[in-house]
């Protein structure tokens, strides 16, 4: 597990969380290869019933190898109404995930029921308690009615997410090329995240081979403030970091913005100008974003 705390954990970088899924054997022991921001060991959809138990204690035993340890780790369990909730639960939270992703979160009290059983877990096992980040998936048109809730609902949340599949098919609709179908519940997780402080991620796009598409999408959802995607493909993680990686020009100007800014301080004025222009605050922090980006990723290659 990483040594993060949680705050810190909060403000981590993640514009990639790779679904790895938990009954494949091959994966779950060297997805750590892949550089993902996060790696989102999945025992719910991708796993077969019949598989349930094996894939459980695959990603036990993986959560607590050492090359796992410097890697940031998410299981998303099954839901906590299932048969087999609880279970994953234990057997996460006691490997060390370092983040438990939510299934299906309609309500804020599907985060406080997990809330609280992965509190008892923690004392039980001698987890620091409050240690396991929460990531809640909203896939429904009443969680969307209540992601703003839900954003708030733990301090343990580190993001809300949007799972598209079940979301169009309540929508009686399907997923198009445009996602016009989704704009909506797209905004309104990003304002829930928002105005909660925590991060927003997008779901999957689940045409694996079509680069052109994915990335249409992505720059997409870049545009609209999203923190990052979940992945379903490991090539698509370089074209998603490229995307977000930022250019020559913007490097630039957020090296002059940043100058300006320690400049004015060191003067002790209390206005920051650039080029006779006023630079603000939201200005300055989207410059140390940039700064913070290029760092991580490099520039983009067009």
């Amino acid at each position: 597990m990483m040594t993060t705390s949680l705050n810190q954990r909060k403000q981590r970088t993640r514009r990639s969380m790779l679904f790895v899924p938990g009954a494949n054997a091959a994966m779950v022991s060297n997805a750590f290869i892949y550089p993902a921001d996060a790696l989102m060991f999945d025992l719910e959809d991708s796993v077969a019933l019949r598989e349930k138990d094996a894939a459980r204690r695959l990603v036990f035993h993986a959560l607590q190898h050492p090359l796992y340890q410097e890697v940031e780790t998410i299981v998303r369990v099954n839901a906590l109404d299932s048969e087999y909730g609880l279970q994953d639960l234990n057997a996460v939270v006691r490997g060390g995930a370092d983040i438990v992703r939510l299934p299906k979160t309609d309500t804020p009290q599907d985060v406080l029921d997990v809330e609280a059983e992965i509190l008892c877990i923690e004392r039980e096992c001698g987890r620091e308690p409050g240690s396991t980040g929460l990531l809640a998936a909203i896939e429904s048109p009443l969680g969307i009615t209540q992601a703003t809730a839900i954003a708030f609902a733990s301090p343990r949340l580190i993001g809300i997410a949007l799972g598209a599949e079940d979301y169009v098919r309540n929508l009686r609709t399907e997923r198009s090329a445009e996602g016009t179908e989704l704009l909506f519940a797209r905004c309104a997780i990003l304002q829930a995240a928002r105005a909660a402080g925590i991060q927003a991620f997008d779901t999957v796009y689940s045409d694996a081979n079509n680069d052109a598409g994915f990335l249409h999408e992505a720059a997409h959802i870049k545009q609209l403030g999203f923190d990052g995607k979940s992945l379903i493909n490991p090539r698509q993680i370089d074209l998603l970091h490229n995307l977000f990686a930022p250019t020559q020009q913007e490097v630039d100007h957020a090296r002059l913005v940043i100058d300006a800014a320690e400049a004015s301080a060191r003067e002790g004025r209390g206005v920051v100008s650039l080029n006779g222009k006023m630079v603000d605050q939201p200005i300055i922090e989207r410059a140390r974003v940039v700064l913070a980006r290029v760092a991580l990723s490099g520039l983009r290659e067009e």
